[in-house]
């Protein structure tokens, strides 16, 4: 009888641990990268602050401005999720007042100018439910050429004591924006 439980016990010791093997393989899939990953540029300037969170959609042998970004509609400015702007303090772009605050960035790309959009409403995934009637500013910036051609979309600061341009780069598109700011 003894052994007849012991053999029983192990059994059931054997099946719990095989349960939990399966169990633990399964749950170790391949965390998969996201092919436009996240991605995030931002200057100080003594106690201000700014901060841009977006996806960097690659190029991959595709024309990229008028085909996968189509000319004259609102672009999300990157992949995935709206890319999202946040200032710490108040200041200017493009001349004009940003208040402190998170701000969603949208454009329209054209192909000799894009208007770039402030927008008020954050959390936004794409471009799907922008909402004009949101927006902060709004004005235009001519393109220029890149100095080489960027596989993935990058946004970057170049960055002068107070003065900072944000520079959108993807394939052999430059956009540069003005940043001052002020106390």
């Amino acid at each position: 009888m003894l052994e007849l439980i012991n053999c029983l016990f192990c059994r059931l010791v054997f099946f719990f641990l095989f349960c939990f093997s399966v169990i633990a393989c399964i749950a170790q899939d391949e965390v998969k990268l996201r092919p436009s990953p996240l991605a995030i540029s931002a200057i100080r300037y003594k106690d201000a602050y700014v901060k841009i969170t977006y996806s960097q959609p690659q190029k991959r042998e595709r024309e990229v401005f008028g085909k996968l970004v189509p000319f004259d509609q609102v672009w999300r400015t990157g992949a995935n999720e709206a890319t999202e702007i946040t200032v710490t303090k108040n200041m200017q772009v493009h001349g004009t007042l940003l208040k402190a605050g998170t701000y969603s960035l949208f454009t329209i790309p054209q192909k000799d100018k894009w208007t770039i959009i402030i927008n008020s409403e954050v959390g936004l995934w794409g471009s799907y439910n922008y909402n004009s009637k949101l927006d902060v500013m709004r004005f235009e910036v001519p393109v220029a050429e890149a100095p080489s051609v960027y596989e993935s979309f990058t946004m970057q600061f170049d960055h002068r004591n107070e003065l900072a341009d944000l520079l959108l780069l993807w394939d052999k598109t430059k956009i540069s924006i003005p940043f001052k700011f002020i106390n």
